[in-house]
């Protein structure tokens, strides 16, 4: 099995920009769990802001959503694996780095992610 057999084709963009509050909305509004965020600029990198980034980064520090920006809490940059990949090797790279989420490149575009979720649905 490969990583594109499993991948999650529906990604969501988030400016860098944009408040936490916009983050929360939208993931609410399409119930997802991540959002990638766009580069600020060309030397910078796409980067992933999380459920557990807003609770733990935000709520937990006591922060209003509204005065954060996604790209001041944001993981940076994206763990990448190319379209091709055995599902296997994904997992045991997960593992390694102990990591929930891996972006699927293809030709240098991202085109899917691969959660934890995706692995327990496809290996159960």
């Amino acid at each position: 099995m490969k990583v594109e057999d499993v991948m999650n084709r529906r990604l969501e963009f988030i400016d860098a920009n944009a408040s936490v509050k916009e983050a929360i909305d939208l993931m609410l509004e399409n119930r997802i769990r991540s959002l990638l965020v766009k580069p600020r600029n060309e030397i910078d990198s796409y980067g992933v802001v999380t459920v557990r980034d807003i609770v733990f980064g935000v709520f937990a520090n006591d922060l209003k959503p509204e005065d954060v920006r996604v790209g001041d809490i944001a993981s940076k940059p994206i763990v990448t694996v190319p379209k091709g990949t055995k599902l296997m090797d994904v997992v045991k790279f997960m593992k390694r780095f102990n990591i929930a989420r891996v972006f699927v490149l293809d030709d240098c575009k991202i085109v899917g992610v691969v959660s934890l979720m995706d692995v327990m649905k496809a290996l159960r």
